[in-house]
C-alpha cells in the first residue's frame, strides 16, 4: 500500500460515526448492472491501538459499453482520499454509502481507490457485523471482521451484490504491527517485514462472494497437516488458535480433518484444492469465510460415535460446498446456503453417531421451527428481509424429507451431483428453480407439489387418520394436491405407501403409526 499524507492519516482517525443500518442484495443497481469484477487487489495496513485502518483496493473491472460512471460501494465512515484510472486522478462523489466515479476517456480497465479510517464495530458479531477488536488473556490485540449481514462495503469499495463475485479472484496485501499475524483467504504468497510491521501477501484465483474476503489479525499458535482429498490432490490444513489456546490445536486440527472427510463424503472433493483447508480463532462465533473460516465456539467438543464433534467448525466448514462454492445470486435463495449446509450437520450424526443419533438431531431440530416465514424469500431481497431461522432449520428438513421420499439409493447420489454440477458452481450462480429442476430431473420424479408447499409457503399438511372396521384405517393428508411417500408403521411391520388427500386404505391390527422417523413436516 502506498504511503498517503500523515495530515490526512489523522483527519482519518476522528471518523467515528457510522449508521450500523447497512443493508444489501436486493435488486442490482442499474449502474452496477454494466459493470463485471474480474480481481480485486485489496491492500490494507491494520492499526489497531486507534482500531483504524488505511487501504487501497485496485478494482479490475470489464463492461460491455462505455461507462459513465463507476458505481461502487463503500460506507460513508471511511473517508476516500482519492481515486486514480491509468495513473491520474479522477473526479469522484462518495455519500450515501456509495463511491460513484467518473471515468476518464480512456480504455482503462482498473481503478484504484485510496480510503481509510476508523472502522465499524461489530455490535453483536456475527449477526450485526464490523469489525471486533479485543485482547487476548496474554494482552495481545485480536481482531476479527464479520460482514455477511453487511457485505464488503463495511472494510472495502467494491460491487457489493451476491450476484457479483470477482471471475479472478482476489489479492490481499495486509499489514500489522510486529509480531502479529494475520490470516486470510487463498494461500499466503509472500511475507516481508520491515523494522515494526510485517505484510502477508494471501492469493485466491477461485471467485469469492464479497462477504468472504476476510482477515483475522492475532498472536496465534500453528497445526497443519496435508490432507488428501478424495479427488487425490494434497489440500494444506491449517488451523490458527491463540496462544492460550495451544494445547487445543492439535485436537481442534483432527476435528478439522474428520469434518472434512465426512463432507467430502456425502458432497464430493474439496472445493478450493489450490488454496487450504483451515479455521482461526476469532473474537465472534464463527462464518463461512472461503478457506478461512472463524471459529469461536471455545472448544466445544462432544463424543460421536469414535471420534469428536463440534458443530461450530463442522457448519462453517460446510459453507465451502453450499455458500461458496454454490452460491446464490438473490438472496430470497439463500436457504440453499443454510438448510443444505445445516442438513450436512445432520448427516455428520448418520456418519458417526448412526441412525438413533441421526434421528434425534432431526427430531430436536424439529421442534424449533416455527412455520413463520416461508423458507423461500420475495425476489431481489436483501440480506436482512431473507435471513430468519427458518432456512436453516425447516431448509434442512426439506432436505431431510427428500431423502425419504427418493430413498438413499437415489438421493445420495442425486445430492453429490447436485453440488458439482458445473452449471452452478464457482462463478455461475444457482437459483432455487435451478435446485428443483434439477432434482426432478435427476429423479425423474414430479416434486412441484412438495417443493411448492415447503419452500413457498407456511402451510403442513394435516394428518387424518379414520379407523373403518375391526383392522382397516383411512389415512390421508388434508389441505394439499398432491400426494407423497409416507413410511406407516402396522401390524405387518413398516411399509411406505402415498399419502395425499385422498384416504388411503391401510390394514392393521393395532392402529398405524405413520412416519415414524419424522421424515415429513406435517401437522398431526
Amino acid at each position: 500500500m502506498k504511503n498517503t499524507a500523515i495530515v490526512f492519516f489523522l483527519v482519518l482517525l476522528t471518523q467515528v460515526s457510522f449508521g450500523q443500518d447497512w443493508d444489501w442484495g436486493g435488486p442490482v443497481d442499474p449502474l452496477q448492472k454494466k459493470l463485471n469484477i474480474r480481481h480485486y487487489k485489496l491492500e490494507i495496513e491494520f492499526f489497531p491501538e486507534t482500531q483504524s485502518i488505511l487501504g487501497s483496493n485496485i478494482i479490475t473491472f470489464s463492461s460491455e459499453e462505455k461507462l459513465d460512471t463507476l458505481r461502487l460501494n463503500l460506507i460513508d465512515g471511511y473517508q476516500v482520499e482519492r481515486v486514480t484510472m491509468g495513473g491520474k486522478d479522477v473526479e469522484f462523489q462518495h455519500q450515501n454509502d456509495l463511491l460513484d466515479i467518473i471515468p476518464i476517456d480512456c480504455t482503462c480497465d482498473q481503478v484504484q481507490v485510496f480510503y481509510g479510517g476508523k472502522t465499524p464495530i461489530a455490535p453483536n458479531p456475527p449477526w450485526e457485523g464490523g469489525f471486533t477488536w479485543e485482547k487476548d488473556q496474554l494482552d495481545n490485540h485480536w481482531m476479527g471482521l464479520s460482514s455477511q449481514g453487511e457485505g464488503s462495503q463495511i472494510f472495502m469499495p467494491g460491487l457489493d451484490h451476491p450476484s457479483s463475485e470477482p471471475s479472478e479472484g482476489v489479492d490481499l496485501l495486509l499489514t500489522a504491527p510486529k509480531p502479529y499475524f494475520v490470516a486470510s483467504n487463498g494461500h499466503l504468497l509472500e511475507t516481508t517485514e520491515t523494522e515494526d510491521k510485517i505484510s502477508y501477501h494471501w492469493a485466491t484465483d477461485y471467485p469469492i462472494n464479497v462477504y468472504n474476503i476476510n482477515f483475522t489479525m492475532g498472536i496465534f499458535t500453528e497445526e497443519s497437516l496435508e490432507f488428501q482429498s478424495v479427488s487425490g490432490e494434497i489440500v494444506p490444513m491449517h488451523v490458527w488458535v491463540l496462544q492460550e489456546n495451544r494445547a487445543k490445536a492439535a485436537e481442534l486440527l483432527e476435528l478439522l480433518k474428520v469434518s472434512t472427510e465426512t463432507h467430502e463424503k456425502y458432497f464430493g472433493a474439496f472445493p478450493f484444492p489450490k488454496d487450504k483447508i483451515s479455521v482461526v480463532e476469532t473474537p465472534y462465533l464463527g462464518m463461512e469465510h472461503q478457506t478461512i473460516n472463524a471459529y469461536g465456539n471455545n472448544f466445544q467438543f462432544v463424543p460421536m460415535g469414535d471420534t469428536q464433534y463440534d458443530w461450530l467448525l463442522h457448519h462453517e466448514l460446510g459453507h465451502e460446498w453450499f455458500g461458496n462454492k454454490i452460491s446464490v445470486a438473490d438472496f430470497a435463495d439463500m436457504w440453499i446456503h443454510e438448510g443444505l449446509t445445516a442438513y450436512g450437520d445432520f448427516l455428520f450424526y448418520w456418519e458417526h453417531g448412526g441412525p438413533d443419533a441421526y434421528f434425534a438431531k432431526v427430531k430436536g431440530n424439529y421442534k424449533y421451527i416455527l412455520h413463520a416465514k416461508p423458507v423461500v424469500s420475495a425476489p431481489n431481497s436483501t440480506e436482512g428481509e431473507s435471513y430468519h431461522g427458518e432456512i436453516y432449520s425447516k431448509g434442512a428438513m426439506v432436505i431431510h424429507s427428500l431423502r425419504g421420499i427418493l430413498g438413499d439409493e437415489v438421493f445420495f447420489p442425486m445430492i453429490k451431483a447436485f453440488a458439482n454440477d458445473e452449471r452452478f458452481t464457482y462463478q455461475n450462480k444457482v437459483s432455487t428453480k435451478d435446485f428443483t429442476d434439477f432434482v426432478q430431473t435427476y429423479t425423474g420424479q414430479n416434486l412441484e407439489g412438495f417443493f411448492g408447499l415447503y419452500l413457498y409457503t407456511t402451510e403442513l399438511p394435516k394428518l387424518k387418520v379414520a379407523k373403518k372396521g375391526k383392522s382397516s384405517y383411512a389415512i390421508s393428508l388434508q389441505g394439499i394436491d398432491f400426494s407423497m411417500p409416507v413410511e406407516i408403521e402396522t401390524s405387518d411391520g413398516l411399509v411406505k405407501m402415498n399419502l395425499g388427500p385422498k384416504p388411503t386404505q391401510v390394514n392393521s391390527t393395532i392402529p398405524p403409526l405413520v412416519d415414524p422417523n419424522g421424515w415429513i413436516m406435517m401437522a398431526r
